[in-house]
C-alpha cells in the first residue's frame, strides 16, 4: 500500500510539471523556445558576501571577485560563481562551467531563447532559482533570488551574468519578459560578468526587481514564468561590419 501511495504521489508531480510546462509554453508561444521548470532552493550562505577589492588584471580580464574566504593568491584562480553556498572550490574560468554542473547539480539549457519557469513563489526569503544558459557560443548563469531587501518586504531580483570576463559581457544583450493577461513587462540591460558577485549586482539593484504586488501580478497559481533571449550587443555588430 505504501509503494502504491509512493507512485501516485510521483505522477502526480509529474502531472503537475508537465501542466506548468504547458502553460508557460501557452504564455511564450514563440517557436523554437524551451521550456524548463526550475524548483526554488534556500540560500544556504548566511554570512554576508564579501567582495575582494583585488587589482584588475587587463591582460586576463580579471576583476575583484566575491568569495568567503583568504584572499585568491593565484590571479588566474576564481572562487565558485554559485551565489547558493559559501564553497571554498577555485579553478580557471574556463572549468567554472564543469564546476557549477558537477558539484551544484545545476542543469544548463540550450537555445538563444527559453522560458524560465520558478515554481513556489511564496516560500519564504532568502530562495533562489538558478539555472545555467549555453548560447552563441557562450555560457550564461540566470540568477532569480526572493531576498528581504527591507526587513519584512521580500522582493524578486532576477540578473543574467555571463560565465566569461567583463570584456566579453559587454558583447551581448539580454532580455527578461513577463507576459500574463495582457500584461507584459521587460527588461533588457548588458549581462554582467559572474566575476563581479552577484551579490553585489542584487545589492545596487542593476536587475529585474519585483516587490511582491508585481510579482504574484505575473504569476499563475504560484509559478512565474520568464521568457529569456540573449543577443550580441548592437555596438559589437558595428565593430564587426567595420
Amino acid at each position: 500500500m505504501l509503494f502504491f501511495t509512493q507512485c501516485f504521489g510521483a505522477v502526480l508531480d509529474l502531472i503537475h510539471l508537465r501542466f506548468q510546462h504547458y502553460k508557460a509554453k501557452r504564455v511564450f508561444s514563440a517557436a523554437g523556445q524551451l521550456v524548463c521548470v526550475v524548483n526554488p532552493t534556500h540560500s544556504l550562505k548566511y554570512a554576508p558576501t564579501r567582495c575582494a577589492a583585488a587589482q584588475s588584471s587587463t591582460e586576463q580580464g580579471i576583476l575583484p571577485a566575491c568569495h568567503h574566504h583568504e584572499a585568491v593568491h593565484d590571479p588566474q584562480l576564481v572562487p565558485c560563481t554559485c551565489p547558493l553556498f559559501s564553497c571554498p572550490w577555485e579553478g580557471h574560468l574556463e572549468v567554472v562551467v564543469s564546476h557549477l554542473r558537477q558539484t551544484h547539480h545545476i542543469n544548463i539549457l540550450h537555445g538563444a531563447e527559453i522560458v524560465f519557469l520558478a515554481t513556489d513563489m511564496h516560500l519564504p526569503a532568502p530562495t533562489d532559482w538558478i539555472i545555467m544558459h549555453s548560447c552563441l557560443g557562450h555560457q550564461f548563469l540566470l540568477v532569480l533570488r526572493k531576498q528581504e531587501k527591507y526587513e519584512g518586504h521580500p522582493q524578486f531580483f532576477a540578473t543574467m551574468m555571463l560565465i566569461g570576463t567583463p570584456t566579453q559581457a559587454d558583447n551581448f544583450t539580454y532580455r527578461l519578459e513577463l507576459n500574463r493577461n495582457q500584461r507584459r513587462l521587460k527588461w533588457e540591460a548588458t549581462p554582467r560578468s559572474v566575476l563581479e558577485c552577484v551579490d553585489s549586482v542584487i545589492s545596487d539593484g542593476d536587475c529585474l526587481v519585483l516587490n511582491t504586488s508585481l510579482a504574484q501580478l505575473f504569476s499563475d497559481n504560484g509559478s512565474l514564468a520568464i521568457g529569456i533571449a540573449i543577443t550580441t550587443s548592437k555596438v559589437h555588430n558595428a565593430e564587426a561590419e567595420m
